[in-house]
């Protein structure tokens, strides 16, 4: 029986849940378990196949990721604009401290209100964060809470966990 395909799911399918356990066939028959980047470029190049395995309720299902460049995409390991909101351009926007929160001086993050004035909405955390990184270099919260506020249809603004050095003005 061949395992399912993940493409066939379309962009239904978990590549990034935590349940999610990927499995690696290298060209020697080896079997690792785990994905990442060198996997993926190893599946690339024809080295490997790349297999997840997705719990169900009652079973789990195997399925090959026969789409890479989706998965590429799901990891951040490719930009998607749709999946991320983001486009790839230096971000035209506003920031100042949070004047909800409640902040402890000694706390090496503040969180921070942020507003995109170039029309990006903000869907994945860690590539807005790599994205601040890069043009900003700030250091933006990935795990924690974080939230939006805004009419719908209007500028959104983002609030933010941000370490306080790598703020720069």
């Amino acid at each position: 029986m061949e395992p399912r395909s993940a493409s066939a799911a379309g962009k239904d399918f978990p590549y990034t849940a935590r349940t999610t356990c990927y499995i690696e066939v290298h060209e020697d028959g080896t079997v690792t378990h785990g994905g990442g980047h060198a996997a993926y470029e190893r599946a690339v190049a024809g080295k490997s196949r790349l297999f997840a395995v997705w719990p169900g309720e009652w079973s789990s299902h195997l399925f090959v990721i026969d789409d890479l460049d989706e998965y590429a995409k799901a990891h951040g390991l490719k930009h998607d604009e749709e999946r991320t909101g983001l486009k790839e351009h230096v971000h035209e926007m506003r920031w100042e401290p949070a004047p909800h929160a409640n902040d402890s001086p000694r706390s090496p993050y503040i969180s921070v209100d942020v507003k995109l004035d170039c029309g990006c909405d903000i869907h994945d955390r860690r590539a807005f964060a790599a994205q601040m990184k890069e043009q900003q270099g700030w250091d933006v919260a990935t795990s924690g809470g974080w939230g939006s506020s805004g009419a719908p249809g209007g500028r959104k603004t983002y609030t933010l966990r941000v370490r306080r050095k790598s703020l720069t003005s």
